[in-house]
């Protein structure tokens, strides 16, 4: 039975998060992704292992799960034959559900996923020449109710734990085959040069999914460190960024705790705009915004503050909301790098997109004013998986429905 105590709470207010760290399972057994060494090690003395097997056996799965991305113990050749059986009688290592998987036109791929107690997020990749780029829900809803986010549309469900979050980056190298191969009897003998992006189809991670991340902050902190640990997915940290609306209390924690790429949706320079928009700017306003970004640990025009633009016609983009985008990040002094995103439509949407000449007028007047101001171009959006348009509405959809639609997709393509 799904857990269906939902968190209706406006987006002007912090949301208190779930307090779990492991989703309960009806099996009973514990799943062990996401969880560190000294957590795995501990559930294995609770399960009656002495502290010395506890810490080694601990060594060894957190190798095996995260540098080959196991999920049966008896593949894992270094451990006992006879210890493999008492593993996976009481623990399991496991994924996302995948519900639904599409693929776009334009090579974008989006997951409808599922959790153990039956709510269901999506994630989605896309890729580049140069680089492929996982974009990871943090919540199964939202709270902060953007007008212009398809996402805002729902309620927040609950937090994702890390194990969901890290499962979606475990799930994206699943499908894209980018686990080693080959035994590993000798954990000594590897590298962490052998686990870098490098050569690697999924080289950067975004959390710009679902939800706010900062109102799930312990869950994506300690998400993130197994994804940035060297010994876990060994993911650099200045190829993870992580979005805001502008949770200014939780912004100093981030650049601390985490230490990755900050990306800030602005979306509007004036309070009126924003507050409508964004509604989190009634708690948190733009200049204490902003203020906040100045402060970022670790910014600097090496690592620059991108900020999110959405560009909505006849609401945020006129040549006078260009220039003061500019007076904005020019009187903070900010290390910054603006992202023009145009609107990606949804059912029932308030806004129409700007023009495309509108846009590259906006765009031109920021570069004018000394700050990098590229358009992004749209992603995904015949599959709903654009900036902005993510919500499960496959939930409402029968399985023999998605499997029409999936024959029907696949004639398409054949004609």
């Amino acid at each position: 039975m799904a857990d269906t105590n939902l968190m209706s709470i406006p987006g002007q207010v912090d949301p208190v998060p779930v307090a779990r760290d492991i989703t309960p399972r009806a099996d009973g057994r514990i799943d062990l992704l996401g969880l560190p060494r000294e957590r795995i090690r501990d559930l294995f003395a609770e399960a009656g292992l002495d502290e010395k097997q506890a810490k080694l056996r601990a060594k060894q799965v957190f190798h095996w799960l995260y540098h080959r991305g196991v999920t049966d113990f008896d593949a894992m050749t270094d451990i006992a034959k006879t210890m493999r059986p008492w593993l996976a009688e009481r623990f399991v290592i496991g994924r996302p559900d995948v519900v639904e998987a599409q693929h776009s036109t334009d090579g974008t791929r989006k997951w409808l996923l599922k959790t153990d107690d039956g709510h269901e997020f999506e994630m989605v990749f896309i890729p580049d020449a140069d680089r492929g780029t996982l974009c990871v829900s943090s919540q199964v809803g939202c709270t902060l109710n953007c007008r212009f986010c398809h996402t805002g549309t729902m309620r927040l469900v609950r937090n994702l734990t890390p194990g969901e979050i890290v499962g979606q980056v475990m799930l994206a190298r699943d499908a894209l085959g980018e686990w080693p191969k080959g035994a590993m009897d000798d954990l000594g003998e590897e590298s962490e040069s052998a686990y870098t992006s490098d050569g690697r189809l999924l080289t950067n991670i975004v959390m710009m999914g679902m939800g706010e991340p900062l109102y799930n902050f312990d869950n994506v902190r300690d998400a993130l460190r197994i994804v940035m640990d060297g010994d876990g997915l060994a993911l650099s940290k200045r190829r993870i960024t992580l979005s805001t609306s502008g949770v200014v209390p939780m912004m100093a924690r981030c650049g601390e705790e985490i230490g990755v790429n900050l990306a800030v949706s602005l979306h509007a320079v004036t309070k009126d705009v924003r507050d409508e928009i964004v509604p989190i700017n009634k708690k948190y306003g733009i200049e204490e915004l902003l203020q906040a970004c100045a402060d970022y640990p670790g910014a600097s025009n090496a690592r620059r503050i991108t900020f999110e633009y959405v560009m909505l016609k006849d609401k945020n983009d006129s040549d006078e909301d260009a220039r003061e985008l500019v007076r904005l990040l020019r009187q903070y002094d900010l290390p910054a790098k603006v992202n023009l995103i145009p609107f990606n439509p949804w059912g029932g949407a308030p806004y129409e997109c700007s023009t495309p000449e509108r846009i590259k007028w906006f765009s031109n007047i920021v570069f004018e004013g000394g700050i990098s101001a590229p358009v992004r171009t749209p992603r995904g959006r015949d599959i709903d998986a654009a900036c902005g348009q993510l919500k499960t509405t496959a939930e409402k959809k029968s399985r023999a429905q998605r499997d029409r639609e999936a024959a029907e997709k696949a004639q398409t393509v054949e004609a």
